[in-house]
């Protein structure tokens, strides 16, 4: 939470290697995604918590007056906070007891099929009052906030009734006002169909269509819609009838795609105008071309794969040749991915999708942003934006993804103040 009041002025100073990600405003392409806007021997000048100037100490150092309070970056690294683009951050509970099957054997699907998985959560997160849920996802917010994460999206998903659904949002709306991440809200109802209507997916895919969405559309408790489109989860049919209804009710479009086989989404994704397409593990290079046309960010999950224990990661490396404006995200979650580290998500990006150092961390900020809406916003250290940056415990911004699992702390500071969970 924050330690101090918010000064008008601010400066940084001291800043070894200063990255300001400035560049043009719209997601990050092909060669650009390499182009980090370098600065070093940098300052950063902030005015009631936003950037005023980012770039050389020797250019700024005259505008720093008697009513500003200096900060000493020591040399060190400083970055964009980071934004996580994909999480599923409250839930009651955790699963470990699936973990332990998965490493004894046990496939996602086979656990999924045996009454675990996705269903297993849904059962603890109703028995949760909000106050208990509130709890639990203070404690994930914080764990991410640790390691550097300033904003983040998250989904419902884990009620599947209209209650814990409404609940789960509320909560999300709660830690957003309490700050101070910046949280982005989506609806998640279609995750997978509740155990009591297993015999009845069309009533329970109606009741999202015409009721869930419209209520929730009308509280203003979501800007995103998403659905699981998956053969274990909903049909491209079924999915695409969600996402119209959403769609209608002023919601924008978000889709876990292609993640165990391919045809199951992405080309929706496409077809609709999502916003993103997540996942997409098995699309294909038809597929990637129809997202490309439409404008449709990929979000790249590799914290999924790895502790799924998959060998299948995202083809990020073609994704970036093909001009795709590519984003990296932890998924957290209980099941899948309970990984809640941005720079161990980059790891994983530069070791197992050939991510280079610098396209990964642009994955997990600007072009992160951007993905959300927030990329006049948030992402990048230029005039105007919100001050949401890092003061890193390294001088290199390789460290970030080449330390693997480091115990690093960066000082994080949200809207120029510096928070502490």
């Amino acid at each position: 939470m924050p330690t101090e009041t918010a000064s008008k002025k601010l400066a940084v100073v001291n800043i070894g290697r200063l990255v300001t990600l400035a560049g043009p405003a719209r997601p990050r392409v092909g060669p650009e995604m390499r182009e980090l806007g370098l600065v070093s021997d940098a300052a950063i000048l902030v005015e009631n918590g936003r950037i005023r100037a980012a770039g050389r100490f020797v250019d700024l150092r005259q505008e720093i007056g008697p009513d500003t309070t200096v900060i000493d970056a020591e040399g060190r690294l400083v970055t964009p906070g980071f934004v996580d683009a994909h999480t599923h951050l409250v839930f009651a509970g955790n699963r470990a007891a699936e973990f332990e099957k998965r490493i004894g054997g046990a496939s996602y699907q086979e656990i999924a099929a045996a009454g675990g998985g996705i269903r297993s959560t849904v059962a603890l997160t109703r028995k949760a009052s909000e106050e208990e849920l509130l709890a639990q996802a203070r404690q994930h917010r914080d764990w991410m906030l640790r390691g550097g994460t300033t904003t983040l999206e998250a989904k419902s998903g884990y009620g599947l009734d209209r209650e814990t659904e409404l609940r789960m949002l509320r909560v999300l709306h709660r830690l957003s006002e309490e700050g101070p991440l910046r949280i982005v809200p989506t609806l998640l109802a279609a995750h997978t169909v509740p155990r009591e209507l297993a015999d009845r997916r069309e009533e329970y895919l109606q009741w999202i269509v015409d009721e869930l969405i419209p209520e929730v559309a009308a509280l203003g408790l979501a800007r995103y819609c998403d659905a699981f489109c998956d053969e274990h989860a909903f049909t491209v049919p079924e999915t695409r009838k969600v996402l119209e209804a959403a769609r209608f009710h002023g919601l924008s479009l978000r889709l876990h795609a292609e993640q165990f086989q391919p045809g199951t989404g992405a080309a929706l994704a496409a077809e609709l105008g999502a916003a993103t397409a997540d996942h997409l593990e098995t699309v294909t290079d038809d597929t990637l071309r129809l997202l490309r046309a439409a404008g449709v960010q990929p979000v790249l999950l590799p914290a999924s794969v790895f502790c799924l224990g998959g060998d299948r990661y995202p083809p990020a490396r073609k994704m970036i040749e093909m001009g795709l404006p590519v984003v990296i995200a932890t998924d957290f979650n209980p099941g899948s991915s309970p990984a809640p580290s941005i720079p161990f998500t980059m790891s994983l990006a530069c070791l197992f999708m050939r991510m280079l150092p610098a396209e990964a961390l642009v994955a997990a900020t600007i072009n992160a942003a951007w993905s959300l809406g927030l990329g006049n916003e948030a992402g990048s250290l230029e005039a105007g934006k919100a001050a949401d940056f890092l003061i890193h415990e390294c001088w290199d911004y390789r460290e970030l993804a080449y330390y693997v699992a480091a115990p690093a702390r960066p000082r994080v500071f949200i809207a120029g103040v510096e928070a502490t969970p």
